[in-house]
């Protein structure tokens, strides 16, 4: 049977701290977007801690955990260090996601298939510390499979490549991608994955995602911080768990 009610939204922070950064110091406050996003309907927060810092940094990391009431899902490479901060920080979920240095955004999904011993390895300890672990991978069979295979009880399957379809007009490529998005959240879930998705997605690309009744959580953070700077954070958020909410209903 599918899953169902309520799908659950993840605010990603990550782009509150960047414009921060731009300046130094201490403004915008990832922190006080978090507590905004909170009080706005968000189910989770999201942040990522890249091995340069870029954006969230560890003082982020503390400081969310202490003034969070909803999960903390923490992003992060499958190096040694970032397992390190995990398992020292414990938060709700560690989604493991690939990262390079020289990448604006994550690009792809992870290489799950080509590693599991590692990544078996890797995940392990975190699992045994608590975290319920996620896996970034893209919506493809094999990589599912692995997934499953090493351990994880979470999948989140890349949007990109159909946001990014959509965007630029591209309509029977946007629903080539947006089939295989939803055949994979099928496949996932009847091998008893939990199934979430996210990257990219905005108020014209959510709907058919949140639809799918196998996903029961979307991570979101770019789009929104983006809207937040015409609309305010509050209200960019309320009319993204509308959308997602009408589409569930629907």
């Amino acid at each position: 049977m599918a899953a169902q009610g309520k799908l659950r939204l993840g605010v990603n922070i990550d782009h509150v701290a960047t414009v921060r950064n731009a300046r130094g110091g201490g403004y915008p406050d990832p922190l006080r977007a978090a507590r905004a996003a909170q009080e706005a309907g968000a189910d989770g927060i999201t942040a990522h801690l890249r091995e340069d810092r870029r954006h969230i940094t560890d003082a982020d990391i503390e400081g969310l955990q202490e003034v969070l009431t909803v999960p903390l899902n923490f992003e992060m490479a499958a190096t040694e260090e970032m397992q390190a901060i995990a398992l020292r920080h414990k938060p709700h979920a560690v989604c493991i996601v690939p990262e390079k240095r020289e990448e604006r955004t994550t690009e792809g999904g992870l290489e799950v298939a080509r590693e599991e011993n590692r990544l078996a390895h890797f995940i392990a300890p975190l699992r045994e510390a608590g975290s319920r672990v996620s896996i970034f991978i893209a919506a493809d069979q094999r990589q599912i499979e692995a997934a499953n295979r090493i351990g994880a009880e979470v999948i989140e399957l890349h949007t990109g490549a159909y946001c990014d379809a959509y965007a630029e007009g591209h309509w029977e490529e946007a629903q080539k991608e947006l089939q295989k998005l939803e055949e994979m959240s099928k496949f996932a879930h009847d091998l008893g994955l939990e199934v979430h998705a996210g990257h990219g997605l905005t108020y014209d690309t959510v709907s058919p995602i949140a639809a799918f009744p196998e996903v029961q959580e979307l991570n979101i953070g770019h789009f929104l911080i983006g809207e937040a700077i015409f609309l305010g954070l509050g209200p960019a958020i309320a009319e993204m768990r509308r959308l997602m909410d009408d589409a569930r209903k629907g």
